[in-house]
Formats: structure tokens, sequence, C-alpha cells
């Protein structure tokens, strides 16, 4: 005699857990609502950026006239424009690391 294995009503399988969430239509709609809104924050971040940088460069026109402006002022009264003279100091680099170790305090 052959041993038959009792099945229930739980062992029936069915496809109602693998269904892709893509499929259902307002899981789709949402994911679609959701990447529209981020698409309009990012736009508006982009165009709050592009005029921040055209305020900058507008200031620079402005500052560079202002400039001018004062060296054409300063020759007027016969003072020359002066020469730039030589940089300062350079900036101190930071020395090459000599140790292996992860952490030393150099003094």
């Amino acid at each position: 005699m052959t041993k038959r294995i009792m099945r229930g009503v739980q062992d029936i399988r069915t496809l109602s857990g693998s269904v892709d969430e893509g499929t259902i239509p307002y899981k789709a709609y949402m994911k679609i609502s959701i990447l529209e809104m981020e698409k309009f924050r990012r736009g508006k971040e982009r165009q709050s950026a592009l005029e921040r940088v055209r305020r900058i460069d507008q200031r620079f026109l402005d500052i560079e006239a202002a400039r001018q402006e004062i060296f054409s002022a300063m020759e007027a009264k016969g003072i020359r424009r002066p020469i730039p003279g030589p940089k300062g100091p350079e900036e101190p680099t930071a020395a090459p690391r000599t140790t292996t170790g992860p952490f030393k305090i150099r003094y």
C-alpha cells in the first residue's frame, strides 16, 4: 500500500501573492503622481538656483563698473592707478603623512 498525504484547503496554491505591484492601477498612478511632484519641486529648485546665479553675475558687473568709476575719478585728479604688488605669502600646506597608523597628533 502506498501512503497518501492528506492535503487540505491550506495546501491549494494560488497566484494571489505573485501580483506585480506595477500592474495594480492605483499604485501605478500613485507612483506617477509622486514622480510628477518631485519633478515639479526640482524644477522650482532649478529656477531658484538659476535666479541666484543671475543675481551674482549682475553683482559682479556692478562691482566692476563701480571699480572703473573709482579708477576714473582717481585718474581725473591726477592720481595714477595702483600697480598690483607681489602677492602675499602662500598658504601653508599640510605636511605629508609619515606614519602608517590611523591617527597621530603633531606638536
